[in-house]
């Protein structure tokens, strides 16, 4: 069964991995996913990610999650902001004017999916796709 919003599907999956304690979490790939996962490891978010071929199911997405010492997941909020049924986009000087320390907001720009602080630099907006703190 297709799914109506695969991006959605995967940060609920990711929030409900961390709810229940899991290492590691696997999900249908795809590669906005795959740019979503390679941006939350460089900002240190997870601890790694990888893609696995399946003859049957196609392209398999691993994330391996991140927690501190006390075993609280490093992610305590990760929140879809633009929806299937509802776009947000922002322009470079909105992202900069709603840019937070603590947080990073997910664009997908012209130039591809970015953090909010690299569509700052490079001077152009998008699509905000989700927020992570």
């Amino acid at each position: 069964m297709p799914l109506t919003d695969p991006i959605a599907d995967f940060l609920t999956r990711i929030r409900n991995a961390q709810k229940a304690k899991l290492s590691k979490v696997e999900m249908p790939a795809s590669s906005v996913k795959e740019r979503i996962a390679k941006i939350m490891h460089q900002e240190g978010y997870i601890r790694s990610f990888n893609l696995s071929a399946n003859k049957t199911a196609g392209q398999t997405l691993h994330v391996e999650l991140k927690y501190n010492q006390r075993g609280l997941p490093l992610i305590r909020e990760i929140t879809r902001i633009s929806k299937p049924g509802w776009r947000r986009y922002a322009s470079a000087d909105q992202l900069a004017s709603m840019r937070d320390v603590v947080s990073t907001t997910i664009v997908s720009t012209s130039r591809g999916v970015m953090t909010d602080r690299e569509a700052c630099e490079a001077k152009i907006g998008g699509e905000m796709i989700c927020r992570i703190s």
